[in-house]
């Protein structure tokens, strides 16, 4: 594996959630209709180039941005820091870093003002800003709350060949860790990183990239995402559910995976758990255990493990696919490989079917 990147000498700045993504979309209207039509997020502005989506709760500009363009990509993972100095302080972090940065005052998206974009030593387009407009929080406009609502933006993931790596420069940049996957010869196959007090901001999960695994979405209940798969049938696009329903081991999150008309993988989710006290513990998960992906030990698809989004430079090109050399999740979990449990081997059934705990 590559070499580790340094620790830069001046702080990190205070970031204090992720905000938005910014997305590249060939169809501006088939995007709409995905994301509007379908999962319901509320348009803040929109134009003929781009589009500008908020979830129910947010009173930020925008959680979501469709732009159109050539090639289905990812232009930035958008974080919001606590005070416009952060602004300045995240520009020279990524500079002592040796990372390509590129500042505007009057920011990269409408209603979002002085930010910072850069290539970050992964190869990932990380943005972050403070200054950003207000909108209507839509919490108590119960006239037009659907039985789908995403409420809010909950994470990233990206998938990235080097997971140690990654995640020593994301615990420098402030970032904790909540779970990670990990086999008996110390592999890393994936960790989940916050900054909020909830399981993730971001995750790092290994495979050939940098690519953009998924942006998730959170509702409030479960029956949110049963209606969401409902709704998916009765409109005869139920082939765009690529996994789940199901309910995750890593976050102990209900989960939904969607595809749409690009190919970006969207996650629907709800909850996961609070991570706010300071010595919250990491957990461990073993890659052969067949609960960490899905509790119910349902089977992976390939497609979750192999297909993801390309990542664009600061000049709109896609960044180069690096291949992972270290194991993957896939190879020594899907299929028979023999090796793979549900149950630790010989463990017996803790208890039985009406039994206290």
């Amino acid at each position: 594996m590559s070499d580790s990147i340094p620790t830069p000498t001046i702080a990190p700045p205070d970031i204090v959630r992720s905000a938005y993504m910014d997305i590249v979309v060939t169809d501006l209207a088939k995007s709409r209709e995905f994301y509007v039509g379908l999962l319901g997020l509320h348009v803040t502005t929109e134009d003929e180039n781009a589009i500008y989506l908020r979830s129910f709760e947010e009173f930020i500009h925008h959680n979501l941005v469709l732009r159109a363009g050539p090639i289905a990509a990812v232009a930035a993972f958008s974080y919001r820091v606590r005070t416009p100095q952060d602004v300045d302080q995240a520009e020279a972090y990524y500079q002592e870093l040796g990372c390509r940065t590129e500042r505007r005052t009057e920011g990269f998206s409408k209603g979002v003002g002085d930010s910072v974009r850069v290539e970050d030593p992964l190869g990932f387009p990380y943005e972050f800003f403070h200054e950003v407009d207000h909108v209507e929080r839509l919490t108590q406009r119960y006239d037009i709350y659907s039985a789908g609502e995403l409420v809010r933006l909950d994470h990233f993931n990206q998938v990235t060949p080097d997971v140690p790596k990654g995640r020593k420069y994301l615990e420098d940049l402030g970032f904790k860790v909540s779970e990670d996957i990990k086999d008996s010869d110390g592999v890393t196959y994936a960790a989940w990183m916050y900054r909020k007090q909830t399981v993730h901001d971001t995750a790092l999960t290994g495979g050939d990239g940098p690519r953009m695994h998924h942006a998730a979405f959170a509702t409030h209940e479960k029956h949110n995402i049963i209606q969401i798969c409902d709704k998916m049938g009765a409109l005869r696009i139920s082939d765009r559910i690529e996994r789940g329903p199901g309910r995750h081991g890593v976050s102990n999150a209900f989960y939904l995976y969607i595809l749409d008309p690009d190919g970006h993988r969207i996650e629907i989710y709800t909850q996961d758990y609070y991570t706010g006290d300071p010595d919250n513990p990491t957990i461990t998960w073993d890659v052969h255990d067949n609960q960490r992906r899905d509790w119910w030990g349902n089977p992976v698809v390939p497609s979750w493990y192999t297909d993801a989004s390309l990542v664009l430079d600061l000049d709109g090109n896609p960044q180069p696919v690096l291949e992972r050399s270290e194991s993957r999740e896939m190879d020594v979990t899907v299929g028979a490989d023999g090796f793979s449990y549900t149950r630790e081997p010989g463990e017996e059934r803790g208890f039985k079917v009406g039994e206290q705990l």
